[in-house]
């Protein structure tokens, strides 16, 4: 039986982990609107504008949140070619502190060995959204804390690397292309390494306003995948505001 997610889930964890960013938006809101209630002229049309404005932003943010959490088919994981991931083969899930696919990956692709890693350090990544959704979601049965430069996998043992949404949480350049070597240690010189990212781009941007900050540029990954010696086998649009990178190791790293 097919694992299904709860209706409006995925909207329902974004403003329940970053409530923060929502509440503010609102009591910026409810004073500009106060303010505007002692100018006239000039001032006061700037005010509404400006309060419409970022009401609109807020608006847009959520609708393209339940858009891509809720109603495109980022979950089914039917974006992603079969022949991708090594059915029965040894797959490595690795995030960052809240695991929605570990689940699901068990249900579809029936792994003779699921490993899974979260590599959350609080003192390197202080995301309040990420100690929020900790705590409201228990890691799943048999998830292994581990650090982002040592992964206790043997070499070339892995068929296939899941990071969902997880990568762009390693803020530390250094520490990011010394996790993505250790990715190429352990994966097979046939496996698949598949890194799930929203991108710091004009469709994130327009979504998510400052907040696309948050996210990498793609040249960032391509250094990235350079410096770590993968190759892009194939860059998927699942949606505008998601890209999936499926890498494989070069001929220089097997």
């Amino acid at each position: 039986m097919a694992l299904v997610r709860k209706r409006l889930q995925g909207i329902t964890n974004i403003v329940r982990f970053n409530w923060h960013f929502y509440a503010l938006s609102i009591l910026v809101i409810f004073l500009l609107v106060l303010l505007r209630n002692f100018t006239s002229g000039p001032a006061y049309y700037f005010l509404n504008v400006l309060s419409w404005i970022i009401c609109i932003l807020t608006l847009i943010s959520l609708f393209t949140s339940m858009y891509v959490y809720d109603i495109s088919n980022l979950y089914t994981f039917n974006w992603l070619d079969k022949s991708y991931v090594q059915q029965n083969g040894d797959i490595v899930n690795i995030n960052a502190g809240f695991d929605e696919i570990s689940s699901l990956i068990s249900e579809k692709y029936s792994p003779d060995n699921l490993h899974i890693f979260d590599f959350y350090d609080p003192k390197k990544h202080t995301e309040i959204s990420i100690k929020r959704a900790r705590n409201a979601y228990p890691p799943y049965i048999g998830t292994i804390s581990i650090n982002t430069t040592t992964l206790p996998v043997k070499d070339n043992s892995i068929d296939n690397i899941f990071l969902f949404l997880s990568a762009h949480e390693i803020r530390n350049e250094q520490e990011k292309n010394i996790f993505f070597k250790e990715l190429n240690r352990i994966i097979k010189p046939t496996g698949k390494l598949i890194v799930t990212e929203h991108l710091r781009d004009v469709p994130n941007f327009i979504a998510y306003n400052i907040g696309f900050f948050h996210f990498f540029p793609k040249s960032g990954w391509l250094k990235v995948f350079n410096l770590s010696k993968f190759n892009i086998e194939q860059e998927i649009k699942i949606t505008p505001f998601i890209s999936s990178f499926i890498l494989e190791k070069n001929a220089a790293s097997t």
